[in-house]
């Protein structure tokens, strides 16, 4: 059985009048430099016998250190990524300071081996992109998520 995630992508009008939607760049030192396909939407594993819709509201308010904005979670569908994990999604329309994000924390062993454990951010930052970075940006198996947001708005 594949894990399965739940997540939020927040979007709004930019100034431009275009979409842009709310992405984030994972933390830890696996990621840290790595840009282009590496961000996602805030998401995360869904526990047996959890509400999917919860379980995204959830992980949003613990990666971003906000709560998702009021508005109406329209579902996006489901998308599988390329290790297997399946990600169910909604979208919302909103706005939020993404310079103000402060991501939870996880421990892991670094450097490897070394017997220490160091706490990193989840997420390390957040930020807004138009449609077109943030197909770049986003990781393969979620870009299916944009094009589904993309249909909604038009």
């Amino acid at each position: 059985m594949p894990t399965r995630s739940a997540g939020i992508l927040l979007h709004r009008t930019g100034a431009d009048g275009g979409i842009e939607v709310l992405l984030v760049h994972p933390g830890g030192p696996f990621w840290a430099r790595k840009d282009a396909g590496a961000w996602s939407i805030p998401k995360g594993e869904i526990a047996e016998g959890e509400d999917p819709l919860t379980c995204a509201r959830r992980e949003f308010a613990e990666e971003l250190g906000l709560p998702v904005p009021e508005g109406t979670a329209t579902p996006l569908g489901e998308v599988r990524q390329k290790a297997g994990k399946v990600v169910t999604a909604w979208a919302v329309e909103g706005d939020l300071d993404a310079a103000s994000v402060v991501s939870n924390t996880f421990a892991m062993e670094w450097p490897r081996g070394s017997g220490r454990l160091r706490d990193f951010p989840e997420v390390d930052r957040a930020e807004w992109f138009g449609l077109e970075e943030a197909a770049v940006r986003i990781l393969d198996g979620q870009r299916p998520l944009l094009d589904a947001l993309a249909a909604l708005r038009a």
